[in-house]
């Protein structure tokens, strides 16, 4: 029996199917189903199914940004009832993230009510909220009635949904999109509307335009939480390829507390980032030891804003806290870029262009149909006033024909069987091209519509004011037809409407960008997370550094009192003061002959009158060992290949060697300079070939000599050769590298003695014997040409006394001997000058610090300081108090000699700001003395 049952045949209607065969089958079309219904936003709007059933049950149920807002269980039940075949809990998660500020960079519903929060906390149930839809998503349905896009049987073919929606703005870019389907996944970020609609715009302007171009107006994405984007490679990439990854992290601020402490404040969090989540793993980290120097943690983040503190302990920098909190918090997470959307029913990852295309493409359709609808309209309309106007015309005849019809189906059939004059109305039917019913031999024959709409027409519409308002809307439907007609007929003037919308669109939507890109690309360490400021670094004798933002300092005018630059002990004194930028790597060089290498931003952080942190609390100096020079470096260190460095010591000595010797450098020091027993390290500098080196010493004298003239030294360990000779208690202040001018001795004098006097001319100062300069020195050897050459290439030496007297000085008057002698005058010696404290050169446009031994610092303008001649005594630069003296000087370039906003500005001292020596004006020419030479 069995046998028999197994041996019959099949039923007809079951086919055999291999496992394989129907595996693979069902799961294309289980794939193709939540690709294309479920996962995947189209290209055109923006939206998946979901979202788009929202909008159009919200504007079906009237629902709109201009009526009261309603439950949100009655929006979701309209959803789920006519559109979407899903449950509830789908449907308002999506409605309520298109209402959330941090999730939609434009949102497109608007709510009432708790709809969850940055730190994931779950919206309130739906019969408690309330929702409407907002204006954004008004105008994403816009002319949706007027068959701009095609329709489709819901899920029960009851009602009718939208395939897409006819949207005014590209939803997919301005608010991004994620997804995962089967096989595939999309993860497009929110775009600035106001740039992506300029690049719409600049596109239907030219088709051809380059992705490059685009990036101009789109620079990158724009979330709606703001932060920080590093690198623009990642951006490219994706807007190139369609697939890229982005760095991004909050942001924060590092700032200083009244207990002397700093704090970090989280203002900004990267997208997507669960804000208590974020606290959490910050709060782990510091309990297992991976983040250090955190004393406290709190979030203080209201309805205004997002505000995390985290407090630095003491002692510990906040950059280096916020790099850890960066590197082990989702505080910095990445984006990666997957631009896959439907174009045209089928998924395809897209470029920025394609994307910017494709919805361009749809806009002109979309324009195309709805101009089409609306000129259907106006024809249908045109044609019953045609009608209209020939009954009007012939109003005397149709009414007695209506009268004496039996019923109206017979009053309409004569109308429309009679051939009604239209001499009067010829023009007007002309106006509005009425299709079908031309005016033959200046007569009209009535269709049935027409017909219709005369016996329809009521008995005020007779009189002569209503008559009047026929033929002026007869003028407006033929205005409206003519536009329409030109607008299918001519694409130039579709675009004119296209660009229209998208201009109305940014003016409706716009606002300004959130997210800041930054250009440098995103590196794992801790400089590229540093920013890059310029910054004081402050030395004291007994080695205490500390760094400060150059901003702090304002800028005040020579003679000035100064400011609290630095809290020192009694016992203690500031000793050299630097500007650099954060990201500067400093070589410091001790008393005993080592190298040392950090990074600015290693340095501890402080107030001008914070007192700083020790050095041997940072650097690994050996009992006696203080930093006696720093030496600011080049950032590029590929650079010093082509670099030297010549060291100067106190006692005149002086030693080149390359500059890659110290690139570098390990945490415990390299060997410099070796040092004699009681010499020290007076000045380390970069240096070429083709330029000299000037020493100055304490005593007023000067050396200048050719780089050349000392070797290049193969080894560190050596104490170089003699620079200067000094006389007993003399030493070295300062050392200088200027450019070396080669011109003789006649042709150098000639142009002192002009330049001085040119300057005393527009200073209208009075010449060498108290006279008034009214005219320039005859120029014999040198030519205009030759004295301009002269003048650009012109160095001036800036040199400052202890008691706060200096002055400027042509390098021209400083003759070029060999090294190893005992040099020139640099300025005159005199009780009120005191010692030379520093002597280096400036331009026009640079500023100096000094500091005096009590902590004082001021920030003057370097065009204030005179230009006097090299043997003079200067004038007053700082007004220093009784047993105060200035101990360091330094030089403000280029941006950071910038004075602040609102700076305070400090008047100059009378009756010192211009004390000269012995009534000396400052723009002698070098006393008969000797000097000469090819400087």
């Amino acid at each position: 029996m069995s046998d028999e049952i197994l041996g019959a045949p099949a039923p007809s209607d079951i086919l055999p199917v291999t496992i394989e065969d129907e595996m693979r089958r069902s799961y294309l079309d289980y794939a193709m189903s939540v690709i294309v219904s479920r996962a995947l936003p189209d290209v055109r709007d923006g939206l998946k199914p979901v979202h788009r059933r929202i909008l159009y049950a919200m504007k079906d149920g009237g629902y709109d940004y201009n009526r009261p807002l309603r439950k949100s269980s009655r929006i979701v039940g309209d959803v789920m009832g006519k559109f979407h075949p899903h449950g509830d809990s789908a449907i308002y998660d999506a409605m309520v993230r298109m209402a959330q500020d941090f999730s939609m960079r434009l949102q497109l519903v608007e709510g009432q009510g708790n709809f969850g929060s940055m730190d994931g906390d779950p919206p309130a149930a739906m019969r408690y909220t309330e929702a409407r839809m907002a204006r954004s998503g008004h105008e994403m349905l816009s002319d949706i009635d007027k068959d701009t896009v095609d329709f489709q049987n819901n899920y029960d073919d009851t009602v009718q949904e939208p395939t897409v929606l006819p949207s005014k703005f590209p939803n997919l870019l301005v608010n991004g999109a994620g997804g995962i389907a089967v096989g595939m996944a999309t993860n497009i970020p929110p775009h600035n509307l106001g740039e992506v609609l300029d690049a719409c715009i600049a596109y239907i302007g030219d088709r051809a335009i380059e992705i490059d171009e685009l990036m101009q107006h789109i620079p990158g994405p724009d979330f709606p939480t703001g932060g920080i984007v590093f690198g623009k490679s990642g951006i490219r990439q994706a807007y190139h390829t369609g697939r890229g990854s982005i760095v991004i992290r909050g942001r924060a601020e590092v700032e200083e507390t009244a207990r002397d402490r700093q704090i970090i404040v989280i203002s900004e969090i990267p997208y997507q980032v669960n804000k208590s989540r974020m606290v959490e793993q910050i709060a782990d980290a510091v309990r297992d030891k991976r983040i250090e120097g955190i004393s406290d943690l709190r979030d203080e983040s209201d309805r205004h804003g997002v505000r995390v503190v985290v407090e630095v302990k003491k002692g510990h920098m906040g950059e280096v806290v916020l790099n850890q909190l960066y590197r082990f918090s989702s505080l910095q997470t990445s984006f990666g870029m997957n631009m896959l959307a439907l174009n045209r029913g089928k998924p395809e990852v897209m470029n920025l262009k394609d994307m910017i295309g494709a919805f361009v493409d749809f806009r002109e359709e979309v324009i195309t149909r709805r101009t089409r609808y609306e000129l259907a309209k106006a024809r249908d309309r045109a044609h019953v006033l045609a009608g209209l106007l020939v009954a009007i015309t012939n109003l005397d005849p149709v009414i007695a024909m209506i009268r004496s019809a039996p019923d109206p189906q017979t009053a309409r059939q004569r109308l429309m069987d009679e051939n009604w004059p239209a001499a009067d109305v010829e023009d007007f039917i002309a106006l509005i091209d009425d299709p079908g019913h031309r005016v033959v031999d200046g007569h009209y024959k009535l269709s049935e519509v027409q017909a219709r709409a005369i016996l329809d027409l009521r008995l005020h519409r007779l009189t002569g004011l209503e008559r009047e308002k026929l033929v002026e809307e007869t003028r407006e439907i033929a205005a409206q037809i003519a536009e329409f007609l030109e607008i299918l007929q001519s694409r130039e003037k579709l675009i004119e409407v296209m660009r229209g919308e998208f201009e109305e669109m940014r003016q409706l939507f716009g606002d300004p960008r959130r997210t800041t890109l930054e250009d440098v690309e995103f590196e794992q360490d801790i400089e590229a997370l540093i920013q890059r400021e310029d910054m004081v670094i402050t030395l004291s004798l007994s080695g205490y550094v500390k760094r400060v933002p150059v901003s702090t300092y304002r800028a005040q005018r020579r003679g000035g009192k100064g400011r609290s630059g630095m809290s020192t002990r009694d016992e203690d004194v500031v000793s050299s003061v630097h500007v650099v930028n954060t990201h500067t790597p400093v070589l410091f060089f001790s008393s005993a002959g080592m190298a040392y290498k950090l990074k600015v931003y290693r340095l501890p952080l402080g107030s001008p009158q914070s007192r700083g942190k020790a050095l041997v609390n940072l650097l690994p100096l050996a009992d006696g060992e203080t930093i006696t020079t720093i030496m600011p470096m080049p950032e590029d260190e590929e650079s010093w290949n082509d670099l030297h460095v010549m060291f100067a010591t106190a006692s005149g000595g002086v030693r080149r060697n390359s500059l890659s010797d110290f690139v570098s450098v390990r945490a415990n020091g390299k060997i410099a300079m070796k040092l004699d027993d009681g010499d020290r390290l007076v000045s380390v500098a970069s240096c070429r070939e083709d330029q000299d080196v000037l020493l100055v010493a304490k005593s007023g004298k000067c050396i200048r000599f050719p780089v050349v003239d000392v070797r290049v030294f193969s080894s560190r360990n050596s104490t170089g050769v003699r620079g200067i000779r000094l006389l007993n208690g003399d030493r070295v202040m300062g050392m200088s590298i200027i450019d070396h001018t080669e011109i003789d001795i006649e042709a150098r004098d000639e142009y002192i003695r002009y330049a001085n006097a040119k300057r005393r001319m527009e200073n209208g100062e009075n010449g060498e014997n108290g006279e008034s300069t009214t005219e320039l020195p005859v120029l014999e050897r040198l030519s205009e040409e030759d004295v301009a050459k002269l003048e650009a290439a012109e160095q001036f030496i800036l040199t400052v006394t202890e008691n706060g007297f200096g002055k400027r000085s042509s390098a021209y008057e400083y003759r070029i001997t060999n090294r190893g002698g005992q040099g020139i005058w640099n300025i005159d010696p005199s009780d009120r000058n005191g010692d030379i404290v520093a002597s280096f050169t400036v331009e026009n446009d640079h500023q100096l610090v000094m500091v005096t031994d009590a902590g004082t610092l001021i920030r003057i303008p370097v065009h204030g300081i005179r230009i006097a001649g090299r043997k003079t005594q200067g004038v007053r630069l700082l007004n220093t108090a009784e047993d105060e003296t200035v101990v360091s000087v330094t030089g403000l370039q280029d941006s950071m000699a910038e004075e602040e906003d609102g700076a305070e500005v400090q008047a100059e001292a009378p009756g010192e700001a211009d004390v000269v020596n012995d009534g000396d004006a400052g723009g002698e020419p070098p006393a008969p003395d000797g000097d000469g030479g090819n400087g």
